[in-house]
């Protein structure tokens, strides 16, 4: 059990931006295709945050050409080299799966004025 907590201290980033889900997030991952590497933007709402330690994930959804995309961003990923919030969202859920099933101005989130 000693090495184990152990493990997850050294790993985990410190400098973690807060954010909460209904924020608008732009997240730059490292992307490797061979023996390159670039650095992609991915742009949407957050619409869940798992808070597990090292294990900590959250998902981003966006539109892309009329077509819902999800991903799902382990928080403390070397891979992960910059996020930042583009816009604050006011939700009363933490979990905002209902914006699957909506579409257009329907699918919009209040802004948080705070």
């Amino acid at each position: 059990m000693d090495r184990l907590s152990a493990i997850t201290s050294d790993l985990m980033k410190k400098d973690m931006v807060n954010f909460k889900p209904g924020d608008t997030l732009k997240v730059h991952s490292l992307i490797k295709e061979g023996d390159k590497q670039r650095i992609q933007a991915f742009q949407g709402v957050c619409i869940a945050k798992k808070n597990a330690g090292i294990s900590s994930t959250f998902t981003v959804r966006k539109i892309s050409s009329g077509i819902g995309v999800e991903r799902i961003f382990p928080s403390h990923s070397p891979l992960i080299s910059k996020i930042e919030v583009i816009n604050k969202g006011k939700v009363r859920r933490s979990k905002i799966y209902y914006l699957k099933k909506l579409f257009g101005k329907a699918a919009r989130i209040k802004r948080d004025e705070q």
